[in-house]
């Protein structure tokens, strides 16, 4: 009986070996990218000047334009391979690049800890980030009514699901009534309309959206934020890519790239307005 377990035993341990053996080691996201010889990376292409839409340049993958995009470009450059801009609402890219259904999401994101915890975050870059600060979007004629947090109070606030900018309303303007979109550009057209009181976005933002609404203005109200810049975001786990995209990250910020891109982004603005899908 003790000889019949011993082979027994040892028969299992053979199978267990050939098994584990006979099994393809799985391939990690950067490896997967550079095989496909593709990067996808989403983006919500509302957030001028990190990621807009310049019409002029016909409906191909061109018109997507941006200091994000300028950088998703560069990235797949130094990659090698071809790039696939993806867009989506703001929720939606945090969704996929959680999931892995995309390789990466570049759209102006700010550091969080609940995005550090569910997937795997850059180091920064753009580390000038937003000049203009965090603030909110109001109506021209009422923009006198609307200097500090508690003018805010009890009034209809769009902000974007899963936003900066939602967090910082949240926690800075707590008498305010929270309004949750997926696009700024909805936003914007609810408080034209009169749907709502105002729309919280970054100052940068929030400018170029005046050179094509006219009657919109940034209130005189500010968060108090100091950002140290974006960060990409992709599955938690690759690290691989990860460690990959900061390389190219430490190479761009040493050339100056992020704020060559940065200024072309904000002078096409002004020069054209913008608009999205």
């Amino acid at each position: 009986m003790k000889r019949y377990l011993a082979l027994l035993l040892v028969v299992v341990l053979a199978f267990g070996l050939l098994t584990a053996c006979g099994k393809k080691k799985e391939k990690n996201r950067l490896e997967m990218i550079l095989e496909a010889k593709k990067i996808v990376v989403g983006t919500s292409p509302d957030f001028a000047p990190m990621e807009f839409i310049d019409i002029s340049r016909g409906d191909g993958p061109e018109k997507y334009v941006g200091l994000d995009i300028e950088f998703a470009r560069y990235i797949a450059k130094e990659l090698g391979v071809e790039l696939e801009i993806k867009p989506m609402d703001f929720g939606a890219a945090l969704t996929a690049a959680s999931a892995g259904t995309i390789d990466l999401t570049l759209m102006g994101l700010a550091w969080k800890e609940e995005r550090a915890e569910s997937m795997e975050l850059t180091d920064f870059y753009n580390v000038q980030n937003d000049p203009r600060g965090q603030g909110i979007l109001v109506l021209k004629k009422d923009a006198d009514k609307y200097k500090t947090a508690a003018d805010f109070a009890g009034k209809v606030v769009a902000v974007q699901e899963a936003s900066l900018q939602k967090s910082l309303l949240e926690e800075q303007v707590p008498g305010a009534e929270v309004k949750l979109i997926s696009k700024t550009s909805d936003g914007v057209m609810m408080l034209v309309s009169g749907k709502v009181d105002a729309v919280g976005l970054s100052g940068s933002n929030g400018d170029s959206y005046c050179l094509n609404y006219p009657e919109v203005v940034m209130s005189d109200f500010y968060y108090d934020y100091e950002s140290q810049g974006n960060v990409g975001g992709m599955k938690k786990g690759e690290v691989e890519l990860c460690a990959k995209i900061n390389e190219i990250i430490k190479k761009a910020a040493a050339e100056g790239l992020f704020e060559k891109w940065y200024q072309e982004a904000q002078d096409l603005v002004n020069e054209i307005g913008w608009e999205n899908d």
